[in-house]
């Protein structure tokens, strides 16, 4: 789809292990920009996975451990990185429950990695940025960074966070050669939600197709699920010169959701 026009720049890409952050990855890759990958865990298959991807598309692929949830980590994540081109903030986590049952520790935790590590890596990666005279700061939001859903107080406020956070930052960095913005996924058909559709055929007493139709994709019009090479297409377009003027903005990928 593009041309290796990211070759001699550098990702970093949080929670990108699997899912949304590891689409992201491989798009990078193939338009020619070398990786540092990142999830919490510290495994072989981690490394072995930096190994194939570097493989895959031909470019330098490192797998750096931090905790997203510690500010010192996400800090240190960019530190060790060295070079940060194109930051994507990926990391996330979800918790379903009501506000006045919701549990404090999963507030905290979700705030902390789906909000508060993405200032701590753009505060890092800036600097690196503005040496270098080029910087793609893009910040994996989601369609409740612009809607809200019930029993999902944490994540919302996160994302709508996330929103707020690439505006200022786009803003600050406006009469630069730097820009930031954030993706705004509806429901992307990761491992995570692929391992949720046999519970929920179980609880509602339906065929996958129905699950998928009527519980899942319920809001998306479009219904069918976006898929993680779509994301990381997108976040390779705003990387490109054709986005050289967009920024402080959300691009949407949500099969007409946010358009309800």
């Amino acid at each position: 789809m593009f041309e290796k026009f990211l070759a001699g720049k550098t990702a970093v890409v949080t929670g990108s292990n699997s899912g949304i952050g590891l689409g992201v990855a491989h798009e990078l890759a193939r338009a020619g920009a070398d990786l540092v990958i990142n999830s919490f865990t510290d495994a072989p298959e981690d490394h072995a996975l930096a190994e194939a991807l570097a493989k895959e598309h031909g470019v330098k692929v490192r797998y750096i451990q931090a905790d997203m949830s510690k500010g010192a980590e996400c800090r240190a994540l960019i530190e060790k990185a060295g070079v940060c081109d194109i930051l994507v903030n990926n990391a996330g986590i979800q918790y379903v429950a009501p506000i006045d049952e919701f549990p404090v520790e999963k507030w905290d935790a979700i705030i902390a990695i789906n909000l508060s590590s993405a200032f701590h890596t753009t505060a890092v990666a800036l600097p690196m940025m503005r040496k270098a005279g080029w910087g793609r700061i893009v910040n994996i939001a989601s369609a409740h960074g612009l809607r809200a859903s019930e029993f999902k107080s944490a994540y919302v406020a996160a994302k709508h966070g996330v929103v707020g956070l690439t505006k200022t930052t786009a803003l600050e960095t406006a009469r630069e050669p730097i820009t930031a913005n954030a993706i705004c996924p509806g429901y992307v058909l990761t491992p995570i939600v692929e391992k949720q559709i046999p519970d929920q055929m179980k609880a509602h007493n339906m065929s996958r197709e129905d699950v998928i139709a009527k519980v899942m994709l319920q809001r998306q019009p479009s219904g069918e699920f976006a898929t993680t090479a779509q994301m990381g297409g997108t976040a390779v377009f705003l990387c490109s010169p054709a986005a050289d003027q967009i920024t402080g903005t959300t691009i949407s990928v949500d099969g007409g959701w946010t358009a309800m």
